[in-house]
């Protein structure tokens, strides 16, 4: 098998400055690239190896907004990232954390494992979490 990074995660926003500003205040990332296509523009945002590639909405959305961890449906389910503590983050982000669910304790399943999902400006949904590890011995799949 031919090895593969992962590159990037692409979000089509109704205002992309919007979504920039969250990513970029509370996530770590930012400006990498501008690609001018003359009456739009693509923007990379970027953070440690991740990229999120923001494009600009044409259309409307034809699902409703995504609720608790994310839709049900086959698709994307929510954003993911990994902080020193999920109540710390949450105190940071202040009125801009619109939590969807949780804060949870996973602690059953991993010691200190916590985690929280909250609503990007524009409903995408982003899970914070902290203190997942991998599993030593993973079972196959079934």
């Amino acid at each position: 098998m031919t090895p593969a990074a992962f590159a990037h995660v692409g979000l089509t926003c109704q205002d992309p400055n919007k979504i920039e500003r969250f990513y970029t205040q509370y996530f770590g990332f930012r400006r990498a690239r501008v690609v001018d296509l003359g009456e739009t523009q693509i923007v990379f945002l970027k953070s440690g190896d991740m990229y999120l590639e923001l494009f600009q909405a044409t259309e409307k959305s034809p699902t409703p907004a995504p609720e608790k961890d994310g839709p049900a449906w086959p698709g994307v389910r929510h954003l993911a990232f990994q902080v020193k503590s999920v109540d710390v983050k949450l105190a940071e982000l202040g009125a801009d954390a619109r939590v969807t669910l949780g804060p949870f304790n996973f602690h059953d399943f991993i010691p200190g494992w916590r985690t929280a999902w909250v609503a990007d400006p524009e409903g995408n949904i982003v899970e914070i979490t902290q203190g997942f590890v991998d599993q030593e011995n993973p079972p196959p799949l079934r």
